[in-house]
């Protein structure tokens, strides 16, 4: 979700954000159209299409587009790739560095985009923007390198609140979308129940720099790539309070058990979790599978005292075409499927949210199966703007590590908020910037 040179900087505004969350009623309309006939594969034999997705087993939407796309196109055969999510951008990166021909390459995040559109490992696929109806694609200018583009998004993301109406209504706590960072600190707390393997924490923050930082940058419009980071103070110093007190997981605990956020949520292990839009197919599967309990809801992102407005981050997921695929005809040809139509129809069944936009999307999503439907969960899926989650640059991948890596370290105790603040400024003027 990067591109190399211009830096730019995406805020999606409500009617952006309520029209790029799904397209169920879209199957309908593409059924009725004959949307499923598309050509065969080329030369009308078998053919294979590789594509590298992580977590195949708990990303649905992956099996969902790959079975859309071979039943559009009798004789392919899309064979994933898959990689654990966590060691995803590492093995990507090391795929591509030996030369690695696996066709079509997964856009996880923005700086990984950045990384492998700057090094030349992706093919320019612009014929694909100029032959699509690029006005509905959002987040599409997150890929924009110098008027060209090596990847098209299939999915918009941004973040808001889960949580468990059960606990929640055993608190005696409700909700509002006026919430604020203190009203979700002192939730947490009085959510706070049990102990040892029977606790239930009031919130979980994912091990994930963005949890603290991107939505730092979101709400008030901190530069992530300006080298001075005074902006992250309030957020960690939330977020340390909540450990210290034992209403959230510790870093350190969640890092060395590698824990899982579904596993948290659906466990009932927390009555609170910020995450994406995408884990909202999880959690819905999860539902009709009977492996979670939980019953669940949305709200919008906590804000910033004072704020008027709706403010969260997030991220388009794209996918990009192997500069080094032997197949790159058929290749491109998924990348156009997925952020199509029929595309869009097959995730948002499964409770993706598309990039592709359209006018009905809000009101056909809250008709899936399993969904919350209360008034305030509809108002999570309407915040007034959602920023990108990283600003657009060639700097970006390296500021990226240097933030993660301080971020590791104030979390697990070894800085001071102030010292890992002051380490990051320095580090990037120096290393980066400099």
């Amino acid at each position: 979700m990067i591109a190399s040179n211009p830096h730019v900087k995406v805020g999606v505004r409500r009617h952006l954000v309520k029209t790029a969350a799904v397209a169920a009623t879209l199957a309908l309309a593409v059924a009725a159209c004959g949307g499923g006939g598309s050509e065969p594969a080329e030369g009308g034999g078998s053919s294979t299409l590789t594509v590298t997705v992580w977590n195949l087993a708990k990303t649905p939407e992956f099996t969902a587009l790959f079975d859309a796309f071979e039943k559009a196109n009798p004789g392919v055969k899309v064979e994933p790739v898959d990689i654990l999510a966590d060691d995803y951008p590492e093995k990507v990166t090391t795929m591509l560095a030996g030369g690695d021909k696996t066709d079509v390459i997964t856009m996880k995040n923005v700086t990984d985009y950045s990384r492998y559109s700057s090094r030349g490992q992706l093919l320019d696929i612009t014929d694909l923007v100029k032959s699509t109806d690029a006005s509905k694609l959002a987040g599409l200018d997150a890929f924009n390198v110098d008027n060209a583009y090596f990847a098209v998004p299939y999915r918009q993301d941004f973040w808001l609140l889960y949580y468990n109406k059960t606990l929640f209504d055993k608190a005696n706590i409700k909700l509002d979308a006026a919430m604020t960072w203190d009203d979700y600190a002192k939730n947490a707390q009085q959510l706070t129940q049990g102990d040892g393997n029977q606790k239930v924490y009031g919130t979980y923050h994912h091990t994930w720099r963005s949890v603290i930082q991107a939505i730092s940058a979101a709400q008030t419009g901190g530069d992530q790539l300006g080298g001075d980071y005074a902006f992250f103070a309030d957020q960690y110093n939330m977020a340390l309070g909540l450990q210290k007190g034992g209403n959230a997981l510790d870093f350190g605990t969640a890092t060395a058990q590698q824990a899982d956020y579904r596993t948290m949520f659906e466990t009932e292990a927390t009555a609170m979790m910020p995450m994406g839009t995408w884990y909202i197919s999880g959690i819905l599967e999860a539902k009709e599978k009977g492996e979670s309990k939980a019953e669940w809801a949305l709200a919008p992102m906590p804000q910033r005292p004072g704020s008027n407005e709706v403010v969260t981050f997030g991220s388009p997921t794209a996918f990009a075409v192997n500069k080094r695929s032997e197949n790159a005809d058929l290749a491109k040809k998924f990348v156009q499927f997925a952020a199509g139509k029929e595309g869009a129809s097959a995730i948002a069944q499964v409770g993706v949210v598309p990039a592709l936009q359209d006018p009905a999307i809000t009101e056909a999503y809250f008709k899936l199966k399993g969904m919350p439907t209360d008034d305030l969960s509809k108002k999570a899926f309407e915040p007034d703007k959602v920023v990108l989650e990283m600003p657009v640059s060639d700097k970006t991948s390296d500021v990226d590590t240097i933030l993660n890596e301080e971020h590791q370290l104030i979390m697990v105790g070894e800085k001071s908020v102030a010292e890992g603040i002051r380490s990051m400024n320095d580090r990037v003027k120096s290393e980066v910037l400099n």
